[in-house]
């Protein structure tokens, strides 16, 4: 693995180093020294910079789904133009479960939807600190439950669904995808760009990439001390799918969940308990997919007017749906 390399800036491509200086020089106040509410505001302006044109779809719906609490959730329903039922990605942001939203992500979508031509539903989820773990967690639950109900009415195949997110968003589809697997209910894939899948910040690449690649270990930790509620919560197996634990003290097994597509970059402190979840489920007899997008840091899918090599994980992602879905 490339996380013990001497001098790791030179793993970088041009076009990534020349997007990290560029912000650099922009000189924004760190995230960590922000409050969660300026946080979410200074990534929302952040969010598009570097991003595609949203793509134009034949539908786009606003929808409203309840939660086991009484709260309502929006969700956006992205989806083009077809005669049949379409197959469904259920989609989580990133942001550490504590930024992001509909809008920040809506480019990725609306690409996804049409590279793979399926409906994506983005979710809302409530964020820290406000709605502490495991709020997000129920909540990305809920939505599945959800749209299993309601889709036969929204004109969606209610057996072909995917689960999929970025960052914290892909934390929350693994571990609706082991929840999925628990109920009996089969998905077509779970789709899992960098996901945080370990529960203590302590694998090599944490080290090697902990500052000056973007996701700074200072806005992780940021990041988990808004949501968990104290160190217990760390070795939770809904926050830490790799190797937390349930209510006996026992890791979750893997048997049985869906498919996986596993997209890292390679110059990302979340780099290597992403590999050791791939191994985890090929250990357990899942059918993973992993890509390492070279020279690249957490969060360049969304970078796709800058990186090339965004455009080129949004095809394989699409791909990998279309394949899960069956080439309809």
């Amino acid at each position: 693995m490339s996380s013990h390399h001497q001098n790791p800036r030179a793993l970088l491509t041009p076009a990534m180093r020349g997007v990290l200086d560029r912000i650099e020089r922009a000189g924004h106040v760190p995230m960590h020294a922000l409050t969660p509410a300026q946080a979410r505001l200074a990534y929302e302006a952040g969010a598009g910079v570097l991003d595609i044109p949203p793509h134009k779809l034949a539908r786009v719906e606003d929808l409203s789904l309840p939660t086991r609490d009484g709260h309502t959730l929006r969700a956006r329903l992205y989806a083009p133009a077809s005669e049949q039922a379409l197959p469904v990605l259920l989609y989580f942001h990133g942001g550490g479960f504590t930024v992001g939203n509909i809008a920040t992500h809506e480019p990725l979508c609306r690409h996804l939807a049409h590279l793979a031509h399926c409906a994506v539903v983005s979710v809302d989820y409530r964020l820290a600190p406000e709605a502490p773990f495991p709020t997000a967690v129920h909540d990305a639950w809920d939505s599945l439950v959800w749209l299993r109900g309601n889709a036969a009415a929204l004109k969606l195949d209610g057996s072909k669904i995917a689960v999929g997110g970025d960052s914290a968003g892909g934390t929350l589809a693994a571990v609706t995808a082991i929840g999925a697997r628990d109920a009996g209910w089969p998905l077509a894939l779970q789709l899992l760009f960098y996901p945080g899948t370990g529960g203590h910040q302590d694998t090599p690449s944490h080290k090697t990439f902990a500052q000056g690649f973007l996701l700074e270990e200072a806005h992780i930790t940021y990041f988990f001390g808004h949501y968990l509620r104290g160190p217990q919560d760390r070795d939770d197996w809904r926050f830490a799918p790799l190797n937390g634990v349930d209510d006996s003290g026992q890791v979750r097994d893997l048997d049985g969940v869906a498919p996986a597509w596993i997209g890292l970059a390679e110059c990302d402190p979340l780099t290597d308990e992403g590999v050791q979840y791939a191994d985890r489920l090929r250990l357990a007899g899942v059918p993973v997919d992993l890509e390492i997008y070279a020279g690249v840091v957490h969060g360049f899918i969304q970078f796709g007017r800058a990186i090339p090599s965004a455009l080129t994980a949004h095809n394989d992602a699409a791909r990998a749906l279309r394949q899960a879905f069956g080439d309809h």
